[in-house]
C-alpha cells in the first residue's frame, strides 16, 4: 500500500507536547519534528520527512477532510494497532497498511511514504484492519443425537470459541455473526479444549490451562443463547504444564460423562482423565504407554465411524500423518488406522467441535499456519478448510472455505 520504510528507534527526549484536548488538531507549520507527537496519539505530516505541519489523533477518523491523501510521514504513540485506509469510510477495497504501537523506549516512525491515508481506526489486533473481530464461521443446523458436540448456545449448530493476539475470546455460534465472551486475560491460558457437558447442567463447557501455575480450569457453559460462560472452578491444583495435547475428549469410560486424556511430556503415555458426577476429573487411567510425544495435535472427534464409541486424530509430528485410533467400549483406544498421508503439519488448529454440515457425522475443520503453500506459492496463515466425515472413520477431501481465520492464536 505504502511503500513503507522504517528509519531507526527514535529515543524520547525533550519536552513533549500536553496537546491542548482536542481529537484532531494541526500544528503551526513549524518543524515540528518526530518528538513533538504526544504520548498516547498517532501523528503524520505532511512532508516526505517528520517536518513541517503535524496532524494528530487518538480517535478513529473516518474522512481526514483537509489532510485526505496529505500524509508522508508518520508515528504511532497510541497503546492500540492503527489501521490506515487508501479510502475513507475504513473501506479495505483500494488498500489497507497497519501499524504497531510504538514501545516506552522508544518508537519507528515512517519517512516518504505514498500519502494515500484518507481514514484511520485504532485495534487491538491488527487483523481487525481487514477483517471482522471474530473468524467468519457457517454450520448447518442438525439434529441433536448420540453423537452431538460443539452447541455452546444450543441453536443446533456447531460452534467455535477463538482467542486473538489481544488475549480476547470470541463466539461464533455458525451464522457468520460472533461476540466477545472474554474481554482480555486469556493470553494467560497455554491450552484451551471442549467437549460436551462435564457439570451436567446440559451446557457444554470450557477446559483452560493456566500456563504460569499448571493449574486447569473449568469455565462452565450459561447455555443463555449467547454462548457465555459463568464462573471459573479449579479442577486440577497443579502439574498440568507437564502435560501436552490436553483435549477434552467426550465419552471414553461409557459413564455418560466427558472425559479429558493428554500426554505425559517426560514419558510419551497418554493419559485419560475421567470426568465425574461434580463436574470435576477422576484418577487418571493408562491408555496409551508410550510414543504419544511423537504427536503434536489431538482432536477428540466424537463417534466418527458409528459404532457408539469416541474416536481419536492424532497428527504425528515428523511425518504430517493423521491417524484415526477408534474407541473402544473397554475405555481404551484401539489400533490405529491411517486417514492422512501427509501435510497435515501445515495446519495451524485442528477444530473438532461435531457435525458442521448437518449430516449427524462429525466434521474437522483445520486452520493453515505461515507455512501452507498452494502450487509451490506460499500462501500463509489464516485459511479455514473443511474436512466432512464420511461416516467410517475416514475424511472426506478438504475445500477451503473462508480467509480470514488469521490473527487467532487458539480455536475450539
Amino acid at each position: 500500500m505504502m511503500n513503507r520504510v522504517t528509519r531507526a528507534m527514535a529515543t524520547l527526549a525533550g519536552l513533549m507536547l500536553a496537546g491542548a484536548g482536542l481529537t484532531v488538531t494541526t500544528a503551526a507549520p513549524a518543524a515540528a519534528g518526530v518528538e513533538d507527537c504526544p504520548e498516547g496519539y498517532f501523528c503524520g505530516w505532511s512532508n516526505n520527512t517528520v517536518t513541517g505541519p503535524m496532524w494528530k489523533t487518538n480517535k478513529d477518523v473516518a474522512y481526514m477532510g483537509g489532510w485526505d491523501n496529505s500524509i508522508h510521514a508518520y508515528v504511532n504513540r497510541t497503546n492500540a494497532v492503527a489501521c490506515l485506509y487508501d479510502a475513507a469510510g475504513y473501506d479495505t477495497s483500494k488498500g489497507s497498511d497497519w501499524l504497531e504501537p510504538a514501545s516506552a523506549e522508544g518508537y519507528p516512525y515512517y519517512e516518504n511514504m505514498n500519502g494515500t491515508i484518507s481514514s484511520i481506526r485504532f485495534v487491538q489486533d491488527r487483523h481487525e484492519c481487514d477483517v471482522p473481530d471474530y473468524p467468519s464461521w457457517m454450520s448447518s443446523t442438525h439434529s441433536p443425537g448420540p453423537r452431538d458436540f460443539g452447541d455452546m448456545d444450543g441453536n443446533g449448530q456447531a460452534d467455535v470459541i477463538s482467542r486473538d493476539r489481544a488475549g480476547r475470546l470470541w463466539f461464533t455460534p455458525g451464522d457468520s455473526t460472533g461476540r466477545l465472551i472474554g474481554t482480555g486475560g486469556w493470553n494467560a491460558m497455554n491450552a484451551l479444549t471442549r467437549h460436551g457437558d462435564f457439570t451436567g447442567d446440559g451446557h457444554e463447557d470450557l477446559i483452560a490451562r493456566e500456563a504460569s501455575t499448571g493449574r486447569l480450569w473449568l469455565y462452565p457453559g450459561t447455555g443463555t443463547g449467547t454462548g457465555g460462560l459463568g464462573s471459573r472452578t479449579l479442577i486440577g491444583t497443579g502439574g498440568w504444564n507437564g502435560m501436552r495435547n490436553v483435549t477434552a475428549y467426550g465419552d471414553l469410560t461409557g459413564d455418560g460423562r466427558p472425559d479429558l486424556i493428554a500426554s505425559e511430556k517426560s514419558t510419551g503415555r497418554l493419559y485419560l482423565y475421567p470426568g465425574t458426577a461434580t463436574g470435576g476429573l477422576g484418577t487418571r487411567k493408562l491408555i496409551g504407554t508410550g510414543g504419544w510425544n511423537a504427536m503434536n495435535a489431538l482432536a477428540g472427534m466424537g463417534d466418527t465411524d458409528g459404532d457408539g464409541h469416541p474416536d481419536l486424530y492424532a497428527r504425528e509430528a515428523s511425518t504430517g500423518r493423521l491417524w484415526l485410533y477408534p474407541g473402544t467400549r473397554t475405555g481404551g483406544l484401539g489400533s490405529r488406522t491411517l486417514i492422512g498421508t501427509g501435510g497435515w503439519n501445515t495446519m495451524g488448529h485442528l477444530l473438532a467441535v461435531g457435525d458442521f454440515t448437518g449430516d449427524t457425522t462429525p466434521d474437522l475443520a483445520a486452520v493453515t499456519d505461515d507455512t501452507y503453500m498452494i502450487d509451490g506459492w506460499l500462501e500463509g496463515p489464516g485459511l479455514l478448510f473443511a474436512y466432512t466425515g464420511r461416516g467410517d472413520g475416514r475424511l472426506e477431501s478438504g475445500r477451503r472455505v473462508d480467509d480470514s481465520w488469521w490473527g487467532f492464536t487458539d480455536v475450539c
